[in-house]
Parts: C-alpha cells; structure tokens; sequence
C-alpha cells in the first residue's frame, strides 16, 4: 500500500477572519509523520483540512489513496451503540439478510466488497483489547478510552492508504497506549500523528515541527528531534548575544562620533567669535563641518541600523514557547480539615466500590484501566451522577475538568464564557486572569468554537479556576490531554502552587510523577 500527501500554498482563515495559515506548503510520502507545535499553531485544523472536513480559501490539498481522520474527540451519542460506533451496524443486517434468503439489490449494495466485515471487526477489536465488548453495547457504557480505540477501529476497518491521528493516546492507559503504538509501528501507508506522546512521538520516521505557518522536517523520533532544536536554539541564542553586542558598539560608536562632533563645532565657535580667520573662508569651514558631520552620523545611523536588523533576524530563530501562567485563587485549605468523604461508592459505570477520606490539601492520583469506572466516580463526586451504591460526602466548593472539555459554550468568546460563571468580576479582572492563560487582548474575544483542544482546555480551566464560589476541590479527568508539552511542564507547575485539594485522573505516567502526589490509588 502506497500514498502520497501534498499540500500546496494552502491558505485558510476561519469565519472571523483569524488567519491559520498562508501559503503553507506540505509533502509527505509512505511512513511514520509525527506533527509537534504549540497549542494553536493549527495542528488540528491541518489534519481536518486534509481530511476535506474544512475547506481552504486558497491552494490545493492532494491525497493518493483514501484518507482516514481520528479527531482529538471522537464523539459519539451515548445511545449509539458499539457498531453504529465502528459504522458496520447497516452491513452487518445486509450480511444477515441474505444469508437468511434475502437477494434484493439494496442488500448487496449495503454489503459491497465487505462479505469479511465481521471477521475483520473482530480482529480488530481484539488487538485493540476490545474483545469484550458486544456490538450492541451502548457508548454510555463505553468509557472515554474505548471510545478513543473504537473509534480507530472504525477507521482502519475503511482500509484507508492515508490515516491521520489528532492525539489518539489520549484517556488511554499503559496497555491500550503499548496496543495502539504497535499498529502505528507497522502501518505500512502514510501515516500523520499529532500528539504530545514522547512514546508515541519515538516511534515514528521523522518529527515535523509546525510553527509560524510552517513545518519544518526532523529526522527521527522525538528525542532526536528535542535534540536538534537544542543545538540550534543554543546556536540561535549565541547569534543573539553577539547581535546585542554588535548593536551596543555600534551606539557606542555613535556617541563617540557626536562627541568629536561637538568638540569640533566648539572650536568652530569659538574660532567665529575670535575671528581668527577671513569671513569667507570661516563659511567654508562651517559649510565642510556640517557636510562632514551630516556623513559621518550618515555611517553611523546605517551601522546600527543594520546591527539592529541582524538582531530581529537573529532573535526570530529563538523559540519563544509561551506556556500557561495560572495565578490560582487563594483556595487554602487547612492541613485535616475534611474536603471529602466516599463510603462505599459504587459508580453507575464501571467495577469499581471506593471508600475514601480527602483531608487537606492532598494531591490525589486515580489510576486504572479503560473502562473501570474512574471518570463515572468523579461524575459521581459531582452529583451528576447517582451512586449505585453508597454515600458521597462533599465539604467544600469544587469543580470538575471533564476529559471532553464541554463547558464552553461555543457560541461565545472566551470572555464571555468567564463572564457567565463568573459574572461579579469586573471585565479587567477576567481580561487579566485570562491574559495568564494566554489569551491575550483579542484572543479572548475568539469564539470558544473555533479553539483548538489545548486552547479549549485553558480556557475551560480559566472558567473553573474564576468560578465562583472558588473552588478548594479540582477534580482533573485526563487534564493533559491535547496539552503541548512545555504546556504540561507549567501546568504541572500550576498544579504545585494550587493550596486547595485535587483528584486527578491520567495515564500519563510522567505527569502524575511531576506532581508529587500525596498518594495514589490504583483502581
């Protein structure tokens, strides 16, 4: 299986008129593309314009083969079931129509070239670890994982020669994530993966790094390609340095020049005013002086102006990675103080019966695999879901980062979305809180439908973090995912700062390490 993919002075822009990219040119061939930049850059929006899913205002877009997207959320409504999911429900009735007698046209038109549709769905459920669900389980059942996984299956059951994955590690743990990394380890077409996933990232062929509407190529997996961008960044950096030093011998320079400049005029001066020499002879003087003079700041002008163009250059090349900047409320929470209580809680979803007691400002880290029921306990903790079974006892204001991040109404700017769980701050207040999330002057003012996943994941976490009462309870489902990574670093940062309490739910093994839990609990 061959494929090509090229992108060709694409240009695209959304409603609003906020430009994404102009005259951004692509070409990959058959292999492994990892796809790095920082959240906003337009990642996203690539993969769903070469998917056809968004239509560009200018240039062309060519695919060789059929293309396949997994977006960063899937979706799915929860009374869909597990083939409606994997888009076999219809095929499937076709298939057993006619081995029950039927011979209509329709039925063998829903069939196609699929007469091995069942085999292969359940190939491939089972190397994904999905064996166990049954075709007409629901998706409400399903948890955020196995959504992500079925999803895929959906995908590759279309036999694509182009396949584009937008964060497919997310909400899944150690096994589904070792799963999921073997098919992309032997994808044989083209393959395009967004992801912030080091282990992911280390396996594909090349790194390409989009930034400034445009994508620059690196060898290797990720560790090759972090390796690369720090050489040239201490290169650049050193480019710098010896261009801030050049500019300030050359303004040196320059005031030296006005100096002897103004020494000779002294003496000019006073020569006129002793009438040393003849009245013509003296315009003369004056007359080569100021030619003399005008040249000489003529040199020195253009040298630093040069000197400063060399600068920008030179500064244009260092990567300034702007990273989350939360100023948490003040959410203190005194050491024993009772936050929470679960006395044996059973959540509606899942296997799982918790008792628990959250005392304090402890950090608490929820692990396990897909499809336990961790993000049902948290919903559960929230009241949005009715326990199953036992009590849940909750002392202080909290708030809840679901994993699909749909707080946001997207109808609204990100202003606006403060302004409504927020609505007794001034608009100075939201703007400056907002401006430490990154959303700066008319960022904020960006409908919430056109963000990206790591843009919507700050902006809901603003909400939160505004919310009134402020919360002395964070409860994290999945909060890295769609984060670039040196997102991640400063919100493992912010995270450290918080002095209330939080429960955090991750696969991402690194994260939970950064941030020093008080306990974690495996589930």
């Amino acid at each position: 299986m061959r494929a090509s993919l090229s992108v060709t002075d694409l240009s695209f822009a959304w409603p609003d008129g906020s430009p994404v990219f102009s005259g951004l040119d692509l070409g990959i061939g058959p292999g492994r593309h990892g796809l790095v930049g920082l959240n906003g850059s337009g990642k996203s929006t690539l993969l769903r314009l070469i998917a056809g899913e968004l239509t560009p205002q200018g240039g062309t877009i060519g695919v060789d083969g059929a293309v396949a997207h997994l977006p960063q959320d899937p979706g799915a409504e929860p009374s869909q079931t597990v083939a409606e999911v994997l888009g076999i429900a219809g095929t499937l009735a076709a298939l057993a129509r006619v081995e029950g007698g039927s011979t209509t046209v329709e039925d063998f038109d829903a069939i196609g070239d699929r007469w091995d549709i069942a085999e292969r769905t359940e190939a491939g459920l089972s190397r994904l670890g999905l064996g166990h669900l049954g075709l007409d389980r629901t998706v409400a059942s399903v948890s955020g994982g196995e959504l992500v996984l079925l999803s895929l299956v959906a995908r590759l059951l279309t036999r694509p020669s182009v396949l584009l994955l937008d964060e497919p590690t997310n909400n899944l743990d150690a096994a589904a994530r070792d799963r999921l990394i073997d098919i992309v380890a032997s994808w044989k077409g083209t393959l395009l993966v967004v992801s912030h996933d080091r282990q992911l990232l280390n396996a594909m062929d090349d790194i390409g790094s989009l930034r400034g509407g445009s994508v620059r190529w690196y060898g290797g997996g990720y560790d090759d390609y972090e390796a690369a961008v720090a050489v040239e960044q201490e290169a650049a950096e050193r480019a710098v340095r010896a261009a801030e030093s050049d500019l300030r011998a050359q303004k040196r320079d320059r005031i030296e020049a006005e100096s002897v400049l103004a020494t000779r005029r002294k003496q000019g001066e006073k020569a006129w005013a002793e009438k040393r020499m003849p009245k013509i002879a003296m315009g003369n003087y004056k007359r080569r002086a100021q030619v003399s003079a005008g040249k000489l700041r003529g040199v020195h002008d253009d040298r630093i102006e040069d000197a400063t163009a060399r600068l920008a250059e030179a500064e244009e090349l260092v990567h300034d990675d702007r990273e989350i900047r939360v100023d948490l409320p003040d959410t203190v929470v005194p050491g024993g103080r009772d936050v929470l209580t679960l006395d044996g809680v059973r959540p509606a979803y899942g296997e799982l019966t918790i008792d628990l007691a959250v005392r304090g400002p402890e950090r608490i880290g929820l692990t396990g695999a897909n499809g336990t029921g961790k993000t049902s306990l948290l919903r559960t903790i929230t009241g949005e879901l009715e326990p199953a079974d036992g009590a849940v006892r909750a002392y202080v204001p909290l708030r809840y980062l679901p994993q699909r991040m749909d707080l946001l109404d997207g109808t609204l700017t990100v202003a606006e979305n403060v302004a409504r769980i927020a609505p007794s701050t001034t608009e100075n207040e939201r703007r400056a809180q907002l401006a430490r999330f990154l959303f700066r002057g008319r960022a904020a003012d960006q409908p919430a439908s056109t963000l990206s996943g790591g843009e919507r994941l700050r902006a809901t976490l603003a909400c939160l973090l505004l919310a009134e009462p402020a919360p002395q309870l964070l409860l994290l489902d999945e909060p890295t995912n769609n984060l670039d990574l040196p997102s991640i670093r400063h919100l493992v940062e912010a995270l450290e700062s918080y002095r209330g309490a939080f429960i955090v739910v991750s696969h991402d093994e690194r994260f939970l390490d950064d941030l020093e839990l008080t306990r974690r609990i495996d589930v």
